[in-house]
C-alpha cells in the first residue's frame, strides 16, 4: 500500500514537471517565433530603405529617411506617440517651462481627425474664438485628413507675428468655420485667478499644470486663508493638463496625507505606478467644488477624479475630455526621442480616465447669464463714465495710468452654480 502511494506520488511530481517542461519550451518557441518575425521584419526594412537609395528618381539622406520611418512607426500606435526630432524635442522642453511659439491651442487626434483639446485663455486662438472640440479640417488650405500629430503642430507654429489660416468643422453648430490667426509668443501664467468672490468662498482658476504650479498653489492657498476663505472654487475649464507630478502635488494639496491620488497600468509590471499624497498640512476642512468641461484634460482630470472619488469636492460642468494615457519621453542618441504611450491613468477608485472623461455631480450648460434692463443701464452709465474721464484726461494731457479691472464672475452660469452649491453646505453646517 505504501509503495502504491509513493508510485502515485511519483507520477504526479513527474506529470508536473513535463507539464512546467512543456511549459516552458512552449514560452522559449513564442519568444523564439516573436524574434524570427522581428528579424525577418527589419529585414524587409533594410532592403527597402536600400530600394529607395538606389531607385528612387532624387537622391535620398538616409537620415531623413530614418525620421520619416520613425514618425509613422510611432504614429501608427496610437495619436499620442510620436517620434521627435531633435527641433520638436527642444520645443517640447520649452513648452514645460511655460513660454513657447504658437496659437495657443492643445491639439490631439481624436476619431481619426485633428481635433482641439482646448484654446489657451488670452492666447491668439482664445481670442479669434476657437472651441474645444472644434476640427482642424484645413491648416493653410492644406487637407488634414493623413496629417500627423506631430506634423499638425509644425504647421501650425511658426515665427511670431506670421498668420495661418485654419478651417474647422464645429459639429456643436454643423457648420464649417475659417479662422485668420497671427502668431504669437505664447507665455503660460498657470493661476489666472485667485481671490475671494463673496462670504468667504474663494476661487482660484488654474490653466495649466507646470513647473511652478505646486509651488504657486501652495502660496495662494496661504493668502487666501489669511483673506477669510472658509470654502473653495477650483476651476479647472479648459485646462489641458501638463506634468503628472505637478498634478499629484496640487491633488495632494486637498485630500489627507496617505490617500491614493491616482495609479496607471501598462502592459508591464514597472509601467504601472500608485500616487499618494504626502502634503503634510493639506486644505481638508472647508467646503470645495471644482468646475470642468469638455476642454479639461488630462492633469485636470486626475484632480478632479481623484476629489470626486474621495468626495472631497462636488464636481460641477461637463464632462472632461477624457485623455487619461501616460506618455514617456525616450531621448535617443542624436538628440531626438521618442515619446511613447506607456500606460493609463486610473482614479483612486479603478475608474479609467482615457476616452470616459469625468462626469460631473451637477451637469450645468455654460451659457451666459443675461443681465436685468436695469443692470444694463447701470453696466451704461459706467461705460459713459469711463469714456467721459477718458477724454477729460486727454483734454488735460495728463499721462495715463494703468488700473486692475475687477473679475466679472456673476454673469457666468456655472461658476455661480458652484457659489450657491458652497453657499448651501456651509449653511448645511452652521445649522447641524
Amino acid at each position: 500500500m505504501r509503495k502504491s502511494k509513493l508510485l502515485v506520488i511519483a507520477i504526479v511530481l513527474i506529470s508536473g514537471l513535463m507539464a512546467g517542461t512543456r511549459y516552458y519550451v512552449s514560452a522559449m518557441e513564442r519568444e523564439k517565433k516573436n524574434n524570427d518575425d522581428l528579424y525577418r521584419n527589419v529585414e524587409l526594412f533594410a532592403d527597402t530603405l536600400a530600394i529607395i537609395q538606389n531607385e528612387y528618381v532624387d537622391e535620398t539622406k538616409p537620415k531623413d529617411l530614418i525620421y520619416g520611418s520613425l514618425k509613422g512607426m510611432l504614429s501608427a500606435l496610437d495619436p499620442h506617440s510620436q517620434f521627435m526630432d531633435p527641433d520638436t524635442y527642444n520645443e517640447l522642453k520649452v513648452d514645460t517651462e511655460g513660454k513657447f511659439g504658437g496659437l495657443g491651442i492643445e491639439i490631439t487626434l481624436k476619431d481619426g481627425l485633428l481635433t482641439v483639446v482646448t484654446p489657451i485663455e488670452d492666447t491668439p486662438a482664445w481670442k479669434v474664438g476657437l472651441k474645444s472640440n472644434d476640427r482642424i479640417v484645413k491648416i493653410d488650405n492644406e487637407l488634414t485628413r493623413d496629417m500627423s500629430l506631430s506634423d499638425a503642430v509644425k504647421r501650425l507654429r511658426g515665427k511670431p507675428m506670421e498668420p495661418v489660416n485654419i478651417t474647422v468643422l464645429r459639429e456643436s453648430e454643423n457648420r464649417i468655420i475659417e479662422f485668420k490667426i497671427v502668431r504669437d509668443i505664447i507665455k503660460i501664467k498657470d493661476i489666472k485667478e485667485a481671490l475671494i468672490l463673496e462670504d468667504g468662498i474663494a476661487y482660484i482658476r488654474l490653466v495649466e499644470f507646470r513647473e511652478n504650479t505646486s509651488q504657486d498653489i501652495t502660496e495662494v492657498l496661504n493668502r487666501l486663508k489669511e483673506e477669510g476663505m472658509n470654502a473653495l472654487i477650483l476651476d479647472l475649464r479648459n485646462n489641458p493638463g501638463g506634468l503628472l507630478d505637478v498634478a499629484v502635488k496640487v491633488t495632494e494639496r486637498f485630500i489627507k496625507q496617505g490617500e491614493k491620488i491616482v495609479f496607471t497600468k501598462g502592459r508591464k509590471a514597472a509601467q504601472n505606478f500608485e500616487f499618494y499624497a504626502r502634503a503634510s498640512r493639506p486644505v481638508t476642512d472647508i467646503p470645495m467644488a471644482i468646475l470642468i468641461n469638455e476642454g479639461s484634460a488630462s492633469g485636470s482630470e486626475i484632480v478632479a477624479g481623484c476629489l470626486k472619488d474621495y468626495k472631497r469636492a462636488i464636481i460641477i460642468g461637463k464632462k472632461s475630455f477624457g485623455k487619461g494615457s501616460v506618455q514617456t519621453v525616450i531621448p535617443l542618441s542624436d538628440g531626438s526621442a521618442l515619446r511613447l504611450t506607456t500606460s493609463k491613468y486610473f482614479t483612486p477608485l479603478g475608474n479609467m480616465i482615457h476616452g470616459k472623461g469625468v462626469e460631473p455631480n451637477i451637469e450645468v450648460d455654460d451659457i451666459l447669464i443675461v443681465e436685468t434692463p436695469a443692470a444694463q443701464e447701470q453696466s451704461m452709465e459706467k461705460s459713459k463714465e469711463i469714456f467721459e474721464k477718458l477724454e477729460e484726461k486727454n483734454e488735460k494731457e495728463e499721462p495715463p495710468t494703468e488700473t486692475q479691472k475687477p473679475f466679472e464672475y456673476k454673469n457666468d452660469n456655472q461658476l455661480m452654480r458652484a457659489v450657491d452649491v458652497l453657499k448651501g453646505i456651509k449653511f448645511y453646517k452652521q445649522n447641524n
